[in-house]
């Protein structure tokens, strides 16, 4: 099934030249920006590509702070956005509590379950694309040693981290995986110089591939391995052309389509979407700027992978449902 069909169902359809007089949809980006060449930046994409194909105009609102999280939802819904689409776990809490005051409008949340009718939650499966790119991390290290640095510590990161270790271990099981968080607080998310430091110092241990699963963070790891001639993968958004030819490549998380698809639609199906690699809702990134990292061989082995972790044969540990880590000591 595809990923416009799993998001929209069967009853959304695109309401275009029809007459009918549309509320302008809107979007809150969570801490760390719309231009965090990552995660928020590909929710801001989609938003984007809904705009130039359609015409539209959208609301937006970038955090600044925790404090405005009830703040932004409850102007954005009183003003008649709709819907009023969200970035970020830590939205959950607040838009359970936002929900049930405005039962007209649709809410729509990345990364995070809120069971509320009028709510559609959109959640990944960031392990499997994870372990695709941890395994064509251990393919390409020389050292046997790959790095993965997060954001924030907590369990929507620890699945990253794990499914990133137990593809690089199937494709090598000598590989060592050596992961680092940058904090506990959202501060995390933005903190380019950390994750730089954090990266240089892996590197120091051995680790010459090192994957970011941090937001803004991120760009400091992407950074520090070009720097040090050393390979790095990036994250949610494609983040090869950061640094061409030392980006092995991107696991991609298609926020911007969930986006998309949810303004575009004219009715949402609420209840929650789990997107994975069976509906395209994560995968990697080949294009131009790493076509020559990874050969042939490679991704012939990595589509192997995928195509056996779709038809069930090859089960991705899942720290959401099970928090431990069997490919992994934190």
């Amino acid at each position: 099934m595809s990923l416009m069909k799993h998001f929209l169902g069967a009853a959304a359809t695109l309401a275009l030249g029809t007459g009918v007089a549309l509320a302008d949809p809107a979007i809150i980006f969570d801490l760390g920006g719309k231009f965090d060449k990552s995660f928020n930046e590909a929710a801001f994409n989609g938003a984007q590509q809904w705009a130039q194909e359609t015409g539209g105009s959208y609301k937006e609102i970038e955090m600044q702070s925790e404090a405005q999280r009830e703040q932004a939802l409850r102007r954005l819904a009183e003003t008649g956005s709709n819907p009023v689409v969200m970035t970020g776990f830590a939205f959950g809490s607040v838009l359970a509590e936002v929900a049930g005051d405005y039962p007209e409008t649709d809410f729509v949340i990345v990364d995070a379950v809120v069971e509320q009718p009028n709510v559609t939650s959109i959640v990944f499966k960031e392990h499997e694309g994870s372990y695709l790119v941890g395994y064509m991390a251990a393919q390409a290290s020389q050292n046997n040693t790959v790095g993965f640095i997060g954001g924030m510590d907590i369990p929507l990161i620890r699945r990253f981290a794990c499914g990133y270790a137990q593809g690089a271990k199937a494709a090598n099981p000598d590989t060592t995986v050596i992961a680092n968080m940058t904090g506990t607080t959202p501060a995390a998310w933005n903190d380019p110089v950390k994750g730089a430091e954090l990266t240089k110092a892996q590197i120091s241990q051995g680790a010459d591939v090192v994957y970011a699963a941090a937001g803004g963070t991120g760009v400091g790891v992407l950074q520090a391995a070009a720097d040090e001639g050393k390979l790095s993968v990036g994250v949610d958004s494609n983040q090869n052309g950061l640094h061409p030819g030392s980006v092995l490549t991107s696991m991609m998380k298609r926020v911007d389509v969930a986006v998309y698809e949810a303004f575009s639609a004219d009715e949402l199906a609420g209840g929650v979407q789990v997107l994975g690699l069976s509906n395209d809702g994560v995968g990697y990134a080949m294009d131009e700027n790493n076509a020559e990292l990874v050969s042939e061989e490679m991704q012939a082995a990595v589509e192997g992978v995928k195509a056996e972790i779709i038809a069930g044969n090859i089960e991705v540990h899942d720290y959401m449902s099970d928090e431990s880590c069997p490919a992994l000591s934190f």
